[in-house]
């Protein structure tokens, strides 16, 4: 005889880019059912999860993570076995124009996760609450940037966020922890690097760069463009988070990255020599893509080095990243040129009077 044992998996913020890739990867290689929980703001997109929409193991609802009753409702009716805590405001540039959201959203919605969580958590019994854990999906950007050129960033690295969005995810680690030393709630977090792929809404670097040079628009450059990430491909990562969430201690940290360090200014000329061969036809009046490269004013407190070091999430459970830059950048970019129609959907008119906004 055997035995059932698909999961139930709350994922917030599952219309986002990295929870989307989440829902994608367990929908399509898991018996698990997943309900998401989304707010659906401007980096919402229910396109992002149309090839698994119509699997009877998978559920939406448009709730706002802050709205408690709400969440209350959805933790009794759909019996989570793990909660995987994805909904945040992510980008830095948006948190230094309008830092309320990212507080109201990063902080204030965790903490009323997490008091759901706890409550639901002392209603459970035998494997149901053994079992039971509380996956908070963070940044590497919580502990700032880093000097030295060997320096690495370890589950041990003290917190020194830079940006008002990086304080707000640096605030709800410490919740996150907080609630699993004093009430015994059963948490791990995960620090991931830098997240690139398909679905990625394109106020970021490289959907943004990809998106602007086929328009045969300006490439903005942040400074001098020697700003180092650490590159990490979104299906990648969605593997790591789902065996950190199944598979991972409770307690525990464990950081994500792609071993890819790469300056911001090499990931727009690669993009750029892809586009010589993937996209030949250029828009009129260039010659080249990489002649629209555009340096414009840094961004302040802006981080110059990110690097993960991502060793004990590979001895503990196994993981390491599947996709080199090069393989991951090469598909991402053939994404966006197959896929218009979800580029053309999330360029709304708010989107783009932001971008003309922040990079005039």
């Amino acid at each position: 005889m055997s035995v059932d044992t698909s999961m139930n998996i709350l994922i917030t913020g599952g219309a986002g880019f990295i929870g989307s890739a989440v829902i994608r990867h367990i929908i399509t290689n898991t018996t698990d059912t997943v309900l998401n929980i989304d707010k659906l703001t401007y980096a919402g997109n229910l396109e992002s999860l149309a090839s698994v929409s119509d699997s009877t193991h998978y559920q939406f609802s448009q709730t706002d993570i802050c709205d408690q009753p709400a969440i209350e409702a959805h933790f009794t009716d759909f019996q989570p076995d793990i909660v995987m805590h994805l909904a945040a405001e992510s980008h830095v540039d948006r948190s230094i124009t309008g830092s309320a959201a990212f507080m109201q959203t990063n902080i204030i919605g965790t903490h009323t996760l997490l008091e759901v969580a706890r409550h639901y958590y002392e209603t459970l019994s035998g494997d149901k609450k053994s079992n039971f854990r509380f996956h908070h999906i963070s940044t590497d950007e919580v502990y700032g940037d880093l000097d030295n050129d060997d320096d690495l960033f370890t589950e041990t690295t003290s917190y020194a966020p830079s940006s008002p969005y990086s304080a707000s995810k640096a605030s709800s680690d410490h919740l996150v922890r907080a609630w699993d030393r004093t009430y015994g709630l059963p948490v791990v977090i995960t620090n991931c690097s830098n997240n690139y792929g398909p679905y990625h809404f394109p106020e970021k670097l490289i959907p943004l760069v990809i998106l602007n040079a086929l328009a045969g628009k300006p490439l903005p450059i942040y400074g001098n463009g020697q700003q180092i990430r650490d590159w990490l491909y979104v299906e990648d990562h969605a593997r790591a988070l789902y065996l950190v969430a199944t598979e991972g201690k409770t307690g525990e940290t464990y950081n994500i990255g792609g071993h890819n360090e790469h300056t911001n200014i090499e990931v727009v000329q690669t993009i750029c020599a892809l586009l010589e061969e993937l996209a030949p036809n250029k828009p009129h009046g260039i010659t080249s893509y990489a002649e629209l490269i555009t340096y414009v004013k840094d961004r302040p407190g802006h981080d110059l080095r990110y690097a993960i070091d991502a060793s004990k999430i590979q001895q503990a459970l196994g993981w390491t990243p599947q996709e080199t830059f090069s393989s991951g950048l090469r598909q991402t970019v053939l994404w966006y040129l197959n896929n218009s129609e979800w580029v053309e959907h999330v360029q709304s008119g708010e989107y783009q009077h932001w971008v003309t906004q922040q990079y005039q």
